[in-house]
């Protein structure tokens, strides 16, 4: 699993829980339930970081939690 802080959400809009990754710009996934949003971002999260790398551009190193969100 990613250490990556991760903020989980429901959205009305999307009727799906929402996660967000703020350490990694726009990286955000979706489920049902909040375990498969979690289990859904992980794959989002390496994918992510695959583009990242694949654009020859630095990947954050996880902080944990953060001050503002």
């Amino acid at each position: 699993m990613y250490k990556y802080e991760r903020i989980i959400y429901w959205s009305e809009e999307d009727n799906a829980f929402i996660v967000e990754v703020p350490e990694l710009a726009g990286c955000m996934a979706d489920g049902a339930t909040v375990e498969e949003a979690i289990a859904n971002s992980e794959v989002i999260i390496q994918e992510w970081i695959e583009v990242t790398r694949e654009r020859g551009l630095e990947v954050p190193e996880p902080k944990g939690r953060l001050m503002y969100a």
